[in-house]
């Protein structure tokens, strides 16, 4: 049998946090909950989980702030932030953080399963609704900045399918190309980015309109 993802919550509002534990509990194992940032990493540190569903506004210390202390302290455990859409520039704070996926608490929550599901799994997730105010936001002038960009148009596609959660053997079927010629691919585009992972390489581009 499948070991099930171990999944932390930390939501500083009761109603929400309950929901959310709800809709996880339904396809993981909820191992930890908190109501805010430093009760939050201390519950994480113990029940050493798999991903962490963190909202940013906490109380005590922040979404941002707690998504860096688990990256530096417990770096086996990926995050996945849960905001509203007015937050634009503090999902994209938290992103360079080392979030390793982000959406809605509007979303269906289907989607926030496939965000934990894709995470835990060493993926990368972006809500397509905040991408795209992302992107309006930072590229007026999208053909501009894709004009700028440094990146093949093979690299673009590879990034677009990793902003979209795919792993490197999803996008090897894809694209319909060998699972060595995508890591090669990733390697570069790492590399012309300046990029440490797969995750700050896609919110890069997001930010500079590249995908």
């Amino acid at each position: 049998m499948e070991r099930r993802l171990r999944v932390a919550v930390v939501e500083d509002h009761a109603l929400t946090r309950a929901g959310l534990r709800t809709t996880l509990e339904a396809a993981f194992e909820v191992v930890a909950e908190a109501a805010d940032g430093i009760a939050g990493f201390e519950a994480i540190e113990r029940a050493r989980p798999d991903v962490a569903v963190i909202d940013i506004g906490l109380p005590g210390i922040d979404g941002i702030a707690l998504t860096q202390r688990i990256r530096a302290h417990l770096p086996d455990t990926h995050v996945v932030i849960v905001t509203m859409i007015d937050l634009q520039e503090e999902v994209l704070a938290a992103l360079a953080a080392g979030a390793d996926a982000y959406c809605l608490k509007s979303s269906d929550p289907q989607h926030i399963v496939d965000a934990v599901r894709i995470a835990g799994e060493g993926g990368a997730y972006f809500d397509p609704h905040i991408a795209h105010v992302v992107l309006a936001r930072f590229t007026p002038d999208a053909k501009n900045a894709l004009a700028q960009s440094p990146l093949t148009p093979r690299e673009t596609e590879i990034l677009r399918l990793i902003a979209d959660g795919k792993a490197n053997n999803e996008i090897a079927e894809s694209l319909h190309i060998g699972l060595g010629t995508v890591k090669g691919h990733i390697r570069d585009i790492l590399e012309k980015l300046s990029a440490n992972d797969r995750t700050q390489a896609a919110v890069t581009a997001l930010r500079k309109g590249y995908i």
